[in-house]
């Protein structure tokens, strides 16, 4: 997607702020807490129905305001122009897609498409498997139409169960919902397994080149519950027990995750931090890079405060790449990075000052 005008009201310091970003390289910049990764989180809040930053509640709507506003038009890689807005208090949301109100966040979601690498990435890498199950979902989401009614299906069932375990109900009332969420669970498992294994080519690619010193990158796919010729039907049937102790279910698609290995670190040593935000950034970069693969067009590409993170020699990578990829970028900083000063990179300067944007 190219992303051709952006309007951002009430969102953190930013009162009222227009965009209207180029092809290739957009660089925003300005000082500390003038606004510039609340610009990338109002994109990232309409592709994801969520910050990166937290809960829409925590402080996203601008103190004193009832609801923030982002509208955004973009092309898709066809050409045919698009529209979007989304109106949120904190605890409900409305959206409208293309003139006409969006039934579910989701509808809005599938059409805005963009990866983002901010400072919090590396919990990609470092924190819990939650942001690695989003991380799947969000690619599965995009290119595999079967995705979401697997997702909705066993989410469904899996909250059932859950409610039920809570009653403490004789062990064959759950038999029902143990067959539903086993057969809703074993297809979304194979779909995650099946996209984790085509990713790993397009992330070992983007890894070998900002970590090539740690050798090839794999991954590793762990589905949520023992799974040593075990199905996940007999992995509830053995937990049951547990589960009725604890009154949640403990085995499962909801539990998965997946690592990164490298053939270079023996015994799996530990990443260092530098290296797990450059293992995140190709992480990220090698999943847009899949999703370009499939559909024939990269999604929209934000790098937030890219020069705070990685090193000179790093930001060149990236720059160099994402460029070859004719993504549209935006990335954001204090200062024109020293990378572009001192090159022929081509790009579209913004100023972010005191919440709003001004171009040149």
């Amino acid at each position: 997607m190219i992303l051709t005008r952006l309007q951002i009201r009430q969102l953190r310091c930013l009162v009222e702020a227009e965009l209207e970003p180029q092809p290739g390289l957009n660089v925003l910049v300005g000082a500390n807490g003038a606004g510039k990764s609340s610009v990338v989180e109002a994109i990232h809040l309409l592709g994801y129905g969520r910050s990166f930053r937290g809960r829409v509640s925590d402080g996203l709507v601008r103190t004193g305001a009832p609801h923030l506003e982002v509208y955004a038009e973009w092309l898709d890689r066809s050409g045919a122009g698009h529209r979007a807005g989304l109106r949120h208090t904190g605890s409900r949301w409305e959206a409208r897609l293309d003139g006409a109100p969006a039934p579910s966040l989701t509808e809005l979601c599938a059409q805005v498409a963009v990866v983002t690498f901010e400072p919090g990435s590396h919990d990609l890498i470092a924190g819990g498997a939650e942001h690695r199950r989003r991380y799947l979902d969000w690619g599965l989401f995009h290119v595999e139409p079967d995705f979401l009614p697997q997702w909705r299906r066993y989410s469904r069932a899996l909250k059932q169960r859950n409610v039920l375990l809570k009653s403490v109900p004789s062990p064959s009332a759950l038999d029902p919902w143990d067959r539903e969420l086993a057969e809703a669970g074993e297809r979304l498992t194979r779909l995650r397994a099946d996209y984790l294994d085509q990713l790993e080519a397009f992330v070992g690619e983007q890894a070998q080149a900002f970590l090539s010193e740690l050798g090839r990158a794999s991954l590793e796919f762990r589905p949520g519950w023992k799974r040593d010729d075990i199905s996940l039907a007999d992995s509830l049937l053995l937990g049951r027990e547990r589960d009725l102790a604890l009154g949640y279910t403990g085995s499962g698609p909801h539990r998965a995750d997946w690592r990164v290995d490298f053939s270079g670190l023996p015994g799996r040593e530990a990443l260092s931090r530098g290296q797990e935000k450059l293992t995140a950034l190709a992480c990220i970069l090698g999943q847009a890079s899949a999703f370009a693969s499939r559909t024939g067009a990269w999604p929209l590409v934000c790098l937030d405060d890219l020069a705070s993170e990685l090193d000179l020699r790093h930001q060149a990578q990236v720059l160099e790449r994402v460029g070859r990829s004719n993504a549209q970028v935006l990335l954001t900083g204090t200062q024109i990075p020293e990378i572009l000063r001192s090159g022929d990179t081509a790009f579209t300067l913004f100023h972010v000052e005191q919440g709003r944007i001004r171009a040149g």
